[in-house]
């Protein structure tokens, strides 16, 4: 059997959200074992996706996840922290790749060759398998921080800006999921801190 050249693709979930971690996936695919429907995971349904998921797990040659979280995001910003989460993602494969297919126009800083593609999640199979198994994972965990801070829509939402997240933020306050460095999220901390002080004095 000859040695395979081994390309992940490698994709980041979550860099909008005013809550939650930034998610990375990395995935080789074995090209013996082809799976259909690959596209970016914002263009499937929620039921789709999760088949897709669990079939590129199953299928793929290997698979990991990375994650920067809500403290790593407030504090190195959100690009080098999705950077740091797809770097994790590649450093966590069980196999290692010697390139790397990164989607976007940066690329984390790796021990393989890597070239960025921009919108590659829709253009090349293996990183709109990342991009799949990212999401699914995200959006499993904000469905799971919905329970924990009810109210918020995190479930709905999965910690987007949406008007419904925005007058939860403003009625219940900010969460320790809620990435501080953002404007609106620093906006109502603000506001807070003004309201404290000024009825302290």
């Amino acid at each position: 059997m000859g040695s395979q050249y081994l390309i992940a693709g490698v994709d980041e979930v979550g860099r909008g959200p005013l809550a939650g971690a930034v998610v990375a996936a990395a995935v080789i695919l074995d090209p013996k074992n082809p799976i259909d429907g690959l596209t970016d995971s914002k263009k499937l349904t929620a039921k789709k996706r999760e088949l897709l998921s669990n079939e590129i797990k199953a299928k793929a040659l290997s698979w990991a996840l990375g994650r920067a979280e809500v403290e790593e995001i407030d504090r190195v910003n959100i690009l080098n922290a999705s950077l740091l989460a797809m770097k994790r993602a590649v450093e966590s494969l069980s196999r290692k790749p010697e390139h790397c297919l990164i989607d976007g126009n940066k690329c984390p800083d790796l021990q393989c060759t890597a070239e960025a593609i921009v919108k590659g999640d829709l253009k090349e199979p293996a990183i709109s398998a990342a991009s799949i198994i990212a999401k699914v994972a995200r959006d499993n965990e904000m469905a799971n921080y919905d329970e924990i801070f009810p109210g918020y829509g995190f479930a709905k939402h999965k910690g987007y800006p949406t008007k419904l997240h925005m007058e939860s933020l403003q009625v219940l306050g900010v969460t320790t999921i809620h990435r501080r460095s953002f404007a609106p999220v620093k906006k109502i901390i603000d506001k807070l801190n003004s309201l404290s002080s000024s009825s302290h004095e």
